[in-house]
């Protein structure tokens, strides 16, 4: 007796990949010029797409562009996902065994992206010629709404405020310190206590979750800083702390140290028992990582920490 196949889906992978565009985009004409294809054609797709799922996908606004319904934005996640695994299958299907192509969409925390992206992509690079990795750098909150949503695989964060529906792998760790200018009366020990520095100016790195974790820290032990500058820049709170117009709590420990304008900055242990923050590779839950992803994984582990990053157990 034949056996019974399942029923093709009334849905194209094309015109799944049209509604992401057109999704990305927020107008029909610019998901077209971005497909170098008509926009009737992506209209035309789109409204196959609707009926063949018997949803509603978006509400068109002529001007206005396209904005997702509930069910449109449930179904890009899915889509997303759907798209990869193609990518996945006809990758696998025309490579070699061990061979990896197509694109691993990889997010990193804005801070930590200077020091840990370099030498990752460089090794995993030149480990698999044939991979485009594309990253992108962000905050830790954006980064986990777009690893949700499907439009990154992976993401380096640090272990502060994830999310629930992360899955998580530890990389390395590395402990919180003080940076301070140069002349700094302070700058000559090898630690001091936050109560010394609560006097004075903070400069407090407001990127998430940095500035909780620091904020935090000094909550933690009954400091009250005097925030005095709220740079979202890494470099730019460097750059503060070396022309001598406060101190701040950063986690990162780069091997430079000098600012942007050539100003020295000091690290310095903190007195207080403060833990060492770990650095993470976090994906979805609900996901089951590709090969490319695997790979990536297993990369990540096996040179952890990249050159040039300072684990916990360096000293400045």
């Amino acid at each position: 007796m034949a056996e019974l196949m399942s029923p093709a889906p009334r849905f194209s992978l094309r015109q799944l990949a049209y509604f992401v565009a057109v999704a990305e985009a927020g107008t029909i004409s610019e998901a077209a010029q971005r497909l170098h294809i008509s926009q009737p054609a992506v209209s035309l797709a789109l409204n196959d797409l609707e009926r063949a799922l018997r949803v509603q996908l978006c509400v068109r606004r002529k001007s206005h562009g396209i904005t997702l319904t509930p069910t449109g934005t449930q179904v890009l996640r899915r889509a997303r996902r759907l798209l990869r695994q193609a990518e996945d299958l006809e990758g696998e299907a025309g490579a070699g065994e061990g061979t990896l192509t197509g694109v691993l969409s990889l997010g990193c925390f804005v801070t930590l992206a200077p020091t840990v992206l370099p030498p990752l992509l460089q090794g995993f690079s030149a480990l698999h010629p044939g991979l485009t990795v594309d990253f992108s750098e962000d905050t830790q909150d954006v980064l986990q709404r777009r690893l949700l949503s499907g439009e990154l695989d992976l993401a380096v964060i640090y272990d502060m405020d994830v999310l629930p529906e992360m899955e998580r792998a530890e990389l390395f760790t590395m402990r919180p310190h003080v940076l301070l200018p140069a002349g700094h009366p302070l700058a000559g020990r090898s630690s001091v206590s936050l109560h010394e520095l609560a006097p004075e100016p903070m400069v407090l790195l407001d990127a998430a979750p940095s500035s909780h974790h620091a904020l935090g820290l000094c909550h933690d032990f009954g400091v009250v800083p005097q925030v005095g500058y709220r740079p979202t820049s890494y470099e730019v709170a460097r750059a503060l702390v070396g022309r001598g117009l406060g101190w701040s709590i950063l986690v990162q420990r780069p091997s430079n140290d000098r600012t942007y304008e050539g100003f020295r900055v000091v690290i310095t242990e903190i007195a207080e028992p403060v833990r060492a923050e770990a650095v993470l590779l976090a994906w979805p839950h609900a996901v089951r990582l590709n090969r490319r992803s695997e790979e990536f994984l297993h990369y990540c582990r096996a040179t952890a920490p990249p050159t040039g990053v300072r684990p916990d157990s360096a000293r400045a």
